[in-house]
């Protein structure tokens, strides 16, 4: 094994351990000398990869995009429907997959942006991956030739984080009743 895949194996695993950590208490919550001591690793070893806690927190991030938000919930609704309208709403019944899963705590995108703030530098990541989901929207609304694209994608944004928030336990109960404003919001959005 060479020098340069040992070193990536002790920066994957400090992101692997790091990752697991943030998705369960979130990014303030954990601690570097908590991440130093479940990874396994030296301190020199975690800072020659990540400075601060923040380059972390970041790479935790860009992480979550691509296991989650591109690796699973693009890719499953992908699976599951084959128009941009079922793809926007086969998300609700991902969601709710995603909800009932034992280890469920939000998202954390929302949840950093929460923690730290818009101004912070991981409030604004996380404002930024939140802005790429609604950017999807968008196109989505695009394909679809509804009426103000960028309105729905506002839209749909507000009726996607209020499901997660009400899943942490504010109010979700039901995915048809989440689904079924998914699609009054895109009727809203029709030429008539």
């Amino acid at each position: 094994m060479s020098v340069q895949a040992a070193g990536s194996d002790v920066r994957q695993r400090i992101l692997d351990t790091s990752y697991d950590l943030f998705v369960d208490r979130g990014v303030r919550q954990v601690g570097i000398n908590e991440i130093i001591r479940t990874a396994g690793v030296a301190k020199a070893s975690f800072y020659s990869y990540f400075p601060s806690k923040d380059d972390l927190i970041l790479a935790f991030l860009e992480q979550r995009k691509d296991l989650f938000t591109i690796g699973y919930l693009s890719a499953e609704a992908q699976e599951r429907a084959d128009t941009p309208e079922g793809r926007l709403l086969a998300i609700f019944d991902i969601f709710d997959e995603w909800f009932r899963a034992r280890d469920f705590r939000g998202c954390p995108y929302i949840r950093a942006l929460l923690e730290t703030g818009p101004n912070d530098p991981v409030g604004r990541a996380s404002a930024g991956y939140l802005r790429e989901i609604r950017d999807e929207a968008e196109q989505s609304a695009v394909d679809m030739g509804l009426v103000d694209p960028r309105e729905f994608a506002e839209s749909w944004m507000i009726l996607l984080q209020g499901t997660i928030v009400a899943a942490l336990g504010t109010g979700y109960s039901s995915p048809g009743r989440v689904k079924n404003l998914g699609t009054m919001l895109i009727s809203s959005h029709r030429n008539t």
